[in-house]
């Protein structure tokens, strides 16, 4: 089923299905993890020390949403700044509580704050939300993006479908509140409360196209 098909006709088993097969387009190698933060508990995080919230980061977060390894690299080298500049320990312990008190529905700020975060950029930035706030917010990335140009209703109002565009703040709000958007619509259609931003990100994903980035 094309993203065109589910996002007009997509029955209730429809949307069930694709979201069960997310799993199966997961590689087995990062299926325990995705596992993991697909059941991370929210409160763990937020009772954490600055240190504990440094280690998920570098030891879970960023392997589960930097799959590729040079881009893991990189990205960790960006984290690692926390432990060699003047004060950013105390920044990063600013940001984890944080983190705990924001608004789900100042959505700019939310992302904003995420993405002040060493190595993160707006997809990481959303998906670090996603797992606190799944009820709020998906991930955002060019998979996402892609997969929606696919929506005629939707196409003028996203960002370009670009391989070498890196996603903006504004791009991020645009396509959360389409997240949104959606799961609210499904819940109305379907009689349930269970469809989510993460949920809708989830789908997404499992219809994605292969090549794009």
């Amino acid at each position: 089923m094309t993203v065109t098909e589910i996002w007009y006709q997509g029955t209730e088993n429809d949307w069930n299905r694709a979201l069960e097969q997310y799993w199966s387009r997961v590689k087995p190698e990062n299926l325990r993890l995705e596992r993991e933060m697909d059941s991370l508990d929210p409160q763990k995080v937020k009772t954490m020390t600055t240190e504990d919230f440094y280690d998920f980061l570098y030891h879970k977060y960023f392997v589960w949403k930097y799959t590729a390894k040079n881009r893991l690299a990189t990205t960790r080298k960006q984290l690692i700044r926390y432990r060699t500049e003047p004060e950013a320990w105390e920044r990063l312990g600013l940001i984890h509580k944080r983190l705990f008190t924001l608004n789900p529905e100042d959505i700019e700020s939310d992302l904003t704050l995420a993405h002040s975060i060493h190595g993160l950029g707006v997809a990481g930035a959303s998906g670090l939300l996603s797992l606190l706030y799944p009820a709020y917010f998906g991930t955002v990335d060019q998979f996402v993006v892609a997969g929606l140009h696919q929506v005629p209703d939707l196409v003028s109002n996203l960002p370009p479908n670009k391989k070498d565009r890196s996603l903006t703040i504004q791009d991020g709000i645009t396509l959360i509140i389409i997240f949104r958007q959606k799961a609210a619509d499904l819940n109305r259609r379907f009689h349930t409360t269970s469809w989510t931003p993460r949920k809708i990100d989830m789908v997404l994903w499992t219809l994605r196209d292969d090549d794009t980035p």
